[in-house]
């Protein structure tokens, strides 16, 4: 099967084959001809299969030929989570459109509102949104939806985790209940069902698994630390010896900020990407790492979902999330587009159940690797089983004018001693490559 069996107007299949696509993904195989035929549709896919040309083409080709007597206000809302992923599908819309009369604009929060005005005040055709930025216009009264015939809801479950459930069900209020409405989602619960009760009209439900030639892209590593002086070791030497981007996760806007001034000062190419930064701050560091101007970036979840950076090589979760599905949408940011990633997870002890129900959630077990000379002291424990405390990692206090009380710790591989780390072999943590100096000027 090919674009070309879709019935799309020719404009839309110039631009698709300007994209460069000719073969449909799985999800929109499915999802397309029923959303062109004007139906409800739940479609369950996990990032990174195509989800959304599978509701920007249908979207785009009501657009182009089902003409409105009036056109003063969006006929196709599409609303998703977060800024970035708002900027990622107006990027593909305009892409598909190019050769479409279709005028397409985005609101999100984090930037000034004269721009929105003047968008808002022209003709608009399909708008993209975050839901906190919509809720703000409605109330200011600088858009309305009561010409909305299709409404999209991207990465509906994540919305509903940021605890936007109540804007939704408020901008869904303001739409009209004659229209088309898509719900794409990456997984599945009690709170999207009863959502989609609510919201859509007698809907076509698909689901699309990852295929196994996808999974195949993407090796998936675990390495045991003990410590967090231990972790930065281990993320020092990842990215000293990856060619190419990288991507690093942590849980906190915080960690990000300041692990990636570490970072910085050590003389790596890297920025932070957090929610605490405006949005233009973010959208410079997103765009030098899509140029490939930018080698590292340290992020939150708010780049779990929706970037698409061809050149990423490497996705390291130094901290690993709390919810399991997060870390399927953190790793597809690799492998994408028929290209091969890796993905390397962090864990310490207390790391140990969120791992464990990350691989009860995938199916899958993933193997632990160990870097010579950077051996974790830790064992590998199975599920459920409780560490004993390690006295000789934490030794008691010394008396006042004497040494440490108890036996010398033995000594373990890799140079290092049980509580403490000792010399670390040439090359795997002082040593840096040239093009990771350049920032201090050392040749």
């Amino acid at each position: 099967m090919t674009f070309e069996d879709f019935t799309l107007c020719p404009a839309l299949q110039r631009g698709v084959a300007d994209h460069g696509y000719t073969t449909p993904t799985p999800v929109q195989r499915e999802a397309i001809p029923p959303a062109l035929a004007g139906r409800d549709l739940i479609a369950s896919a996990q990032t990174g299969t195509g989800k959304t040309a599978a509701f920007l083409l249908p979207a785009l080709e009501r657009l182009q030929t089902q003409k409105p007597v009036r056109r003063s206000a969006p006929r196709v809302l599409v609303l998703t989570p977060t800024r970035e992923l708002a900027s990622q599908i107006l990027v593909e819309g305009k892409a598909y459109g190019r050769h479409a009369r279709v005028a397409q604009g985005c609101i999100v929060g984090g930037v000034s509102f004269g721009p929105q005005l003047n968008l808002l005040g022209q003709r608009i055709d399909l708008l993209v949104a975050t839901p906190g930025r919509l809720i703000d216009h409605l109330e200011r009264q600088t858009v309305r939806l009561d010409q909305v015939e299709l409404l999209v809801l991207d990465e509906a479950d994540r919305m509903l985790d940021m605890g936007f459930i109540h804007a939704v069900t408020r901008i869904v209020a303001k739409c009209p209940r004659e229209r088309q409405t898509l719900m794409f989602t990456a997984t599945w619960d009690d709170r999207l069902a009863k959502l989609a009760r609510e919201m859509l009209r007698d809907p076509i439900r698909i689901s699309i698994a990852p295929s196994a030639a996808t999974a195949a892209l993407i090796e998936h590593r675990v390495h045991l630390a003990d410590d967090g002086a231990h972790k930065d070791k281990l993320l020092r030497h990842l990215l000293t010896n990856v060619a190419g981007q990288s991507l690093v996760f942590t849980k906190t806007k915080r960690r990000a900020k300041k692990l990636a001034e570490q970072l910085e000062r050590q003389g790596y190419d890297v920025d932070s990407l957090h929610g605490d930064m405006k949005q233009s701050a973010r959208n410079r560091t997103l765009d030098a790492l899509k140029r490939n101007q930018l080698r590292i970036v340290v992020a939150t979840d708010v780049a779990a979902r929706g970037i698409d950076v061809p050149e990423l090589a490497l996705v390291i979760n130094f901290d690993l999330p709390h919810v399991p599905e997060d870390y399927v949408h953190r790793t597809g940011r690799t492998g994408r587009a028929g290209a091969t990633g890796t993905a390397v997870s962090l864990v310490s002890l207390d790391d140990r159940p969120l791992l464990a129900a990350i691989e009860k959630f995938t199916g899958k077990t993933i193997e632990r690797h160990a870097i010579p000379g950077l051996e974790p002291v830790i064992i590998d424990l199975p599920a459920g089983h409780r560490a004993k405390p390690q006295p000789t990692r934490q030794p008691k206090r010394p008396q006042r004018g004497g040494r440490p009380q108890g036996k010398s710790a033995p000594r373990a591989s890799g140079g290092e001693r049980h509580g403490e780390r000792v010399a670390t072999p040439v090359g795997v943590d002082d040593h840096r490559p040239a093009f990771l100096m350049r920032k201090t000027g050392a040749r």
